[in-house]
């Protein structure tokens, strides 16, 4: 890590906005257990590397305002990922399945929303707790464990969740987009990322955008 990387992690954790510094081999060996326990529901067998994270970061401008959601945080690479972007912690709304990855997010992030509930039932989980439009909707779920029509009603509701033109924005490992491209015509724009090839396995960032 560059010394300026380096000295703002320390600002970071110092000025309390992340509680402690991620540990990389704990954090894989907890995905590691999760997965063995529900495979269909982490579908990774380690968290987003950091490469990976900053790229879905990337694509939140953090002069919009409005909540920023993250579907299936994790242990919370992308949700660093998004802090050091510039997204104050108390815009982030975290919606978790395991109650262990809850627990940790909230003390790792501070100030944060963590919401643990089906992400995939996206409207009913984020009932009563999104005050306004989301800016945009950053998801690490693993789509392709899903048929292709809960994959559209996930991108459907989350739009419905957001402000006009905010991205939807998913990695994905595999070589051909999450939503097919058939189905990106009319209500969708899409692009993508160059791969991700510093990132284990190599991945690649798909965002989704309604006018």
């Amino acid at each position: 890590m560059p010394p300026l990387r380096r000295s703002r992690a320390k600002a970071m954790v110092a000025t309390g906005v992340v509680r402690e510094r991620r540990d990389p081999l704990e954090d894989e060996a907890r995905f590691l257990r999760s997965w063995f326990e529900r495979p269909l529901v982490t579908g990774a067998v380690t968290p987003s590397g950091k490469m990976l994270a900053r790229t879905m970061a990337s694509y939140v401008d953090p002069r919009v305002d409005g909540p920023v959601v993250e579907l299936g945080p994790g242990t919370g690479p992308v949700t660093e990922a998004l802090i050091r972007r510039g997204i104050a912690p108390e815009r982030l709304v975290l919606v978790e399945f395991n109650p262990g990855f809850c627990e940790l997010l909230r003390h790792r992030f501070p100030g944060v929303t963590v919401v643990q509930g089906d992400a995939y039932d996206i409207r009913r989980t984020l009932g009563g707790v999104l005050a306004r439009p989301a800016a945009a909707t950053i998801s690490s779920l693993p789509l392709f464990t899903k048929p292709l029509e809960q994959r559209l009603d996930l991108l459907n509701c989350a739009h419905d969740l957001m402000q006009p033109g905010a991205p939807f924005v998913q990695f994905t490992y595999a070589v051909v987009p999450p939503i097919p491209a058939r189905c990106e015509a009319g209500s969708y724009t899409a692009s993508r990322s160059n791969r991700v090839w510093l990132n284990l396995p190599p991945a690649r960032v798909w965002v989704y955008r309604r006018p």
